[in-house]
């Protein structure tokens, strides 16, 4: 992933409660990567935006709310976060989404706010990576 070239830069925005917006939270993620020049591991920060706005919708945005989608450009590493305002903690338990964030994310975690949670995965790009 080649993301030294714009370091700092934040985009992110606000999807409504449907499961249809899970599309357009993908597209909004390609077309982010592609505005930052972020070519390696697409396929996999959009498959975790995916399983994390999927799970958002499905555990933690209650009625008449939205979520935010929050993409994070650090230079070496690219964060995605998922914000919702829904009760509880996110966990991995058999079968969810997060199983799939874990393995093809570097990192993984979820944050408390008030009211609700943000849940995020961060990718480092390859020149970024510690030496075996």
């Amino acid at each position: 992933m080649n993301l030294n070239t714009q370091p700092g830069l934040l985009r992110e925005r606000l999807f409504p409660r449907a499961y249809q917006t899970v599309s357009s939270a993908r597209n909004f993620t390609r077309e982010t990567l592609a505005n930052w020049d972020a070519a390696g591991r697409v396929d996999d920060v959009v498959l975790c935006v995916s399983e994390l706005a999927a799970n958002a919708l499905r555990y933690g945005v209650p009625r008449g709310r939205s979520y935010r989608v929050r993409l994070l450009n650090f230079g070496c590493c690219l964060r995605v976060e998922v914000h919702d305002s829904g009760p509880g903690r996110s966990r991995i338990t058999p079968g969810t989404g997060l199983r799939i964030v874990e393995a093809v994310s570097d990192l993984w975690g979820v944050l408390p706010r008030s009211p609700g949670k943000v849940v995020w995965a961060e990718f480092r790009s390859d020149a970024c990576r510690p030496s075996p």
